[in-house]
This record gives C-alpha cells, structure tokens and sequence, in this order.
C-alpha cells in the first residue's frame, strides 16, 4: 500500500510555516494558525475546515495548490485531514432515497452524474457503501459540495451533520 504524503503552508506559494502528513490528523490548530496552500506529494486527501473531519470538505489528489483557499472557496482555514486509502477491485454502493435505507434503492458499482437522469431520484438521503471509497455531490456532474464516503452504513446525512444537502451525483475515488 502507497502512503500518503500532503504538506500544509501557512502562506500561499508554500512560504511560511509548514506541516507534514502522512496520515489522518484530526485537529491541526496546534501545528499552523491557517492554511493558504498545499502540496500533495502522494496519495488522496480529504480536508476539512473543522476539526475532527467536521464541516466542509475538500478532496485533493496529487499535486501542488499554491493558492488553494481562493480556487476551492474555502476560509483560511483547514483544521483536519483525512488519508484516503487507494482500493483495488471493485466499488459496490447501494444509494437510498429516504433515510434509514428507506424509499427507492439502487446499487451503483461505477460513477454517476445524475441520480435523477439515470434512476429518477429526486435525492439520496442514506447509503451503504460496500466496496471503494466513494465521493458524494450535492449538484449533478459533480460539482457543489462534497462528501467522503468509506465502506459502512450511513443511515441518514443529516445526523452526520449534513442537514438540508441533496447528494445528486456520485463518483469512485481511483488513484487516476
């Protein structure tokens, strides 16, 4: 398994002070006062801008953000981040319309763009992921806000904090 390496500034263009991850960190606030920017060396992140993997989330993959805050719309602030491991073989997700895997169901096994194109889904409001790692939309063609999906059952968003947010569209995390 590759391991995962992000690195946080406290400034844009990666000046000022700077910490190291390599795995989940669930409240940064010690190590940096804010974040402008970012390089991912290796692996896939999620960041968030609370701490203990609350508030909204960022997924980055491989690469420099030099001045992430503004292209992401984020505050100044990430407080906690989250290693996505890489998964092989299949991705299996079975989307609910209601909460407690009530209403409508579908079993997705690839990326979808839109819940309501493809399965005549108003909205998802629970889900059980059973293989892959798995990143939800709330607007179709994936875009709005995110939400990081690892294997589990997922009973109702709103009790995760995510009150009043329709997932439309979803996609598998690969290492592509």
């Amino acid at each position: 398994m590759t391991m995962g390496k992000i690195t946080f500034y406290e400034e844009k263009n990666f000046q000022g002070r700077s910490y190291e991850c390599m795995s989940d960190c669930s409240d940064m606030t010690s190590y940096l006062n804010r974040c402008h920017s970012c390089r991912v060396e290796s692996g896939c992140f999620m960041v968030y801008d609370r701490p203990n993997y609350m508030g909204n989330q960022y997924f980055m993959r491989r690469g420099e953000y030099a001045d992430h805050m503004s292209t992401m719309g984020m505050r100044d602030c990430i407080r906690s981040c989250r290693m996505i491991p890489m998964h092989r073989g299949q991705y299996r997700m079975k989307i609910y319309e209601r909460e407690n895997f009530g209403g409508q169901s579908h079993e997705l096994m690839d990326d979808c763009d839109n819940i309501m194109d493809r399965y005549r889904m108003n909205e998802c409001q629970s889900c059980n992921v059973m293989d892959g790692h798995w990143l939800m939309y709330e607007q179709p063609q994936y875009r709005g806000k995110q939400m990081y999906m690892r294997p589990g059952e997922y009973r109702s968003f709103r009790d995760m904090g995510m009150s009043g947010m329709r997932f439309m569209s979803m996609k598998r995390i690969t290492d592509m």
